[in-house]
């Protein structure tokens, strides 16, 4: 069942309902989907292994078994382009368990209404206790440390920072990626091309470089 943070819109909340199955079949989880407005729209697909890592390989099976679906059940009526990548270094938390997996990394995040007076949070993430994400921040010189019920969060993403960038590329070095830099193949994205109209469908893989 997804959330607000993995699938914002009513069509954002019915594609996740088709592709979360094909993905998970892969052995991967979705992380947050969106259909983006444009000229053309951008399907925009975000994926990760269940102890973290896809790499690029990853991504273009993902791409090419959602695009079979995607041509079956024919959700979108424009044409699209379709982007499947990783979470990328700042990822966005979309699933409970994220803030578990990323304690005592820095976050910011968003309520969907004032707390307080205030919508906007940043600090270093302490973790969850049953439906609440904890967060320490710093009020007054002193850090406390507040829960946030996870229901109440309309976004929320880390904070590019020295170890995390660390922690990302033990990852990606565990997953098999070669990483030179930070602007090669590490964060790469599979996109495929769609002319979604009946009987006129084309796909494009390319992989960045």
């Amino acid at each position: 069942m997804s959330n607000d943070l993995i699938a914002k819109t009513a069509i954002d909340r019915r594609l996740a309902e088709i592709i979360t199955p094909v993905i998970e079949d892969l052995g991967f989880e979705l992380v947050r989907v969106r259909l983006q407005g444009g000229k053309t729209s951008t399907l925009q697909i975000m994926a990760d292994r269940p102890d973290g890592g896809i790499n690029v390989d990853d991504c273009g099976d993902i791409s090419v078994a959602v695009s079979a679906t995607l041509d079956v059940e024919d959700p979108i009526e424009e044409a699209y382009h379709l982007e499947v990548s990783s979470p990328g270094i700042d990822r966005p938390l979309t699933r409970l368990k994220d803030f578990a997996a990323f304690e005592s990394y820095e976050a910011k995040l968003e309520t969907n209404q004032p707390i307080d007076g205030r919508k906007r949070w940043k600090g270093v993430l302490a973790g969850i206790e049953g439906d609440e994400v904890l967060l320490n921040i710093e009020e007054g010189g002193e850090v406390q440390t507040i829960g946030l019920n996870f229901d109440w969060l309309s976004d929320a993403k880390l904070v590019l920072t020295d170890d995390l960038i660390r922690e990302m590329l033990r990852q990606k070095k565990e997953a098999g990626v070669e990483i030179d830099n930070l602007d090669e193949a590490t964060f790469d994205a599979i996109e495929t091309d769609e002319d979604n109209e009946p009987g006129a469908n084309s796909a494009d893989d390319a992989r960045s470089k």
